[in-house]
């Protein structure tokens, strides 16, 4: 293929990665922007092998073969409840690849400067590509690692509790300065000894940096890491000289970079306070010592009444619906109350879920109307005028204290005023906390009600008295 044909493929590909983005900003046109996106990476991935002339190119076909294969496994075999985590490694996977390539680069010789002038003209191109690999390898190594401590997280296999080395951020911060410093050294002297100090130091960094990081706080990192894999896969494509790698990699930089400031905002907290740490207890545990009061439990039975007699449902889901996989009997829930006459809708907080959009997913899945899902800002002066709310799975998201206890830890944090309704039926396994680790005042209130049980098995068991 020639130059021009490859420049001209690129560009429809770009136009195809900005066409992707703006589908996916819309529940109703995600599925197109997704085809878009598949679209406009093949016809890179095809272009970009027509035009290269590589040695062993039965060897990359057999590769990509290969990892085009465990791509497919994954998509087909991860449950939708393990998606967060999936997201953040294949966020992890982009950090690493950026490293490799950045070792590739370094390792290659550059024997194409001639000329009078070629010892400045080295010193200058050689400059400013050492330091393209530097950063590259620093911000991939720092993504990699800290999408790996994420994904454990996510998926429990070790604490949500923030955990910081002792001198915190002066320890992070000195991880950081050295590594810097090993990058200096490799941008003068080419020492590939300084880059793999530059490397084993970003890894460590970015384990130190996620560890410190609450649980509350991870769809703050979710996205915040999806912004440092563009970042790297900029900085790849500066390295390799590829447009079209500079321009997905800055898309999806600054859309990853954006979607972390709207999260925070979600949460009224800025994102340097995020990167310095989070807040609350290990999830799941009970807080003692509180005054709220005494909860009032609930039968299914006594739902279905009350859902019966109701002329307007709000539902507010959460991670523990995702666990219990009750997306399906919910969407049945809500036909049996539309079908009476019953209004119900939806509503999402932004940071609901262990990803952004986990819950907007989820409900796609089972095929819930999407006029009904509304967002938070949409959603919350109505909850006055409803009848009933359903919390299904929701804990911190609906925290009445993030409202009125301004010694909170999340205080200040926009909620949604479920408690503003006649009446509250809460789902849960028990009385445990969420993943921020904070009671729950809204357990407590005269208005509301608990159902404890899986909330497949709760769901179901109202469906029956319908």
């Amino acid at each position: 293929m020639s130059e021009g044909l490859l420049v001209a493929a690129y560009l429809v590909a770009a136009l195809m990665f900005v066409m992707s983005l703006a589908g996916l900003s819309r529940q109703d046109t995600a599925k197109n922007g997704n085809i878009y996106g598949i679209t406009g990476m093949v016809v890179a991935v095809l272009a970009t092998l027509a035009h290269a002339h590589i040695a062993g190119i039965t060897l990359v076909t057999l590769c990509m073969i290969i990892g085009a294969g465990v791509g497919l496994y994954l998509a087909i075999k991860v449950q939708m409840t393990e998606m967060p985590q999936l997201v953040a490694i294949l966020n992890g996977f982009g950090g690493l690849a950026a490293v490799l390539i950045g070792f590739a680069s370094a390792l290659e010789v550059n024997d194409s400067l001639v000329g009078q002038f070629k010892d400045l003209v080295m010193s200058t191109e050689q400059l400013i590509h050492s330091s393209e690999i530097f950063i590259g390898i620093i911000i991939g190594a720092v993504t990699f690692s800290g999408s790996v401590v994420a994904a454990l997280k996510l998926h429990g296999k070790i604490s949500s509790r923030p955990v910081s080395l002792p001198g915190k951020h002066w320890t992070n911060l000195a991880i950081l300065a050295l590594a810097v410093l090993m990058g200096v050294v490799y941008v003068q002297q080419h020492s590939i000894l300084a880059l793999l100090l530059v490397t084993i130091l970003a890894f460590a960094f970015g384990v130190t940096l996620v560890l410190g990081i609450g649980g509350a706080d991870m769809p703050v990192v979710v996205s915040m890491l999806n912004a440092y894999s563009g970042l790297a896969a900029a900085m790849t494509g500066f390295m390799l000289g590829n447009n079209l790698l500079i321009i997905t990699g800055a898309m999806v930089g600054s859309s990853g970079a954006i979607l972390s400031y709207l999260m925070c905002s979600a949460m009224n907290r800025s994102f340097i306070s995020v990167i310095l740490g989070g807040f609350g207890t290990e999830e799941g545990t009970i807080v003692e010592g509180g005054d709220e009061g005494e909860y009032t439990e609930v039968s299914a039975e006594e739902v279905a009444e009350r859902l019966k007699n109701s002329s307007s449902v709000i539902i507010t889901p959460g991670y523990g619906m995702a666990v219990a996989q009750a997306q399906h009997p919910v969407r049945d829930l809500v036909n049996k109350l539309r079908d009476r006459g019953i209004k119900v809708r939806f509503g999402i907080h932004p940071v609901a879920g262990r990803l952004p959009g986990h819950m907007n997913v989820l409900l796609a899945e089972a095929k819930v109307p999407y006029d009904i899902v509304e967002e938070m800002d949409e959603i919350n002066d109505d909850f006055a005028d409803t009848d009933t709310v359903l919390v299904i799975g929701a804990n911190d998201t609906v925290n009445p204290a993030a409202a009125e206890d301004p010694n909170s830890p999340i205080a200040g944090m926009p909620v949604l005023r479920v408690w503003e309704a006649g009446e509250v039926i809460v789902f849960k396994r028990s009385m445990a906390t969420g993943y921020a680790g904070v009671q729950n005042p809204l357990f407590f209130r005269e208005n509301s009600r608990m159902l404890f049980g899986d909330a497949t098995d709760s769901v179901e068991q109202i469906l029956k008295q319908f």
